[in-house]
């Protein structure tokens, strides 16, 4: 008996894959400067192409770009969902990444920007110290979609090239 994956388990299964992979880049403590960090876009890639492999082998497969995209659409969007919901719960469990990151901007005002006063610079800390998971959350929906769209896109042009 053959049982089919639908993409949104298929995204189910990536998200996941993502989310342990950030936890053992956290727990190893990895900096944002490791190479390590592409392996992330290698298993989001390979859980978008998997969706659209496993479709493009099945009987509903139509060869049209819109049904595929489809397919990747709603494996990058499960990711998403999970990425996004794991990006602002862990930033609200560790509120010393907005202190680090308030200490490293507050330095950055200070080098940078030297018309401002020292309380217009606190007050511009304290406003990014308290948006950063806003911030973080804005930045992790926008990417992971954008992504989503490319890997789904190319890996649709992929498929469609290779019928032909």
């Amino acid at each position: 008996m053959n049982k089919k994956i639908s993409p949104l388990i298929k995204g189910l299964i990536t998200g996941l894959a993502l989310l342990v992979f950030a936890l053992i880049m956290y727990f190893t403590k990895q900096t944002a400067e490791s190479n390590l960090h592409y392996v992330n876009y290698a298993l989001y890639a390979g859980g978008v192409f998997w969706t659209l492999f496993a479709y493009s082998r099945s009987e509903a497969y139509t060869g049209k770009f819109g049904d595929i995209f489809g397919q990747g659409f709603r494996c990058f969007v499960v990711v998403t969902l999970i990425m996004v919901s794991f990006t602002g719960i862990f930033s609200k469990m560790h509120p010393e990444f907005a202190d680090e990151a308030a200490v490293a901007y507050k330095e950055y005002l200070l080098k940078n920007e030297k018309d401002r006063t020292p309380a217009e610079i606190e007050e511009k800390v304290e406003l990014s110290k308290k948006q950063y998971t806003t911030g973080l959350v804005s930045t992790a929906i926008f990417g992971y979609l954008v992504m989503g769209t490319i890997f789904t896109a190319a890996g649709a042009g992929i498929l469609l090239i290779r019928r032909q």
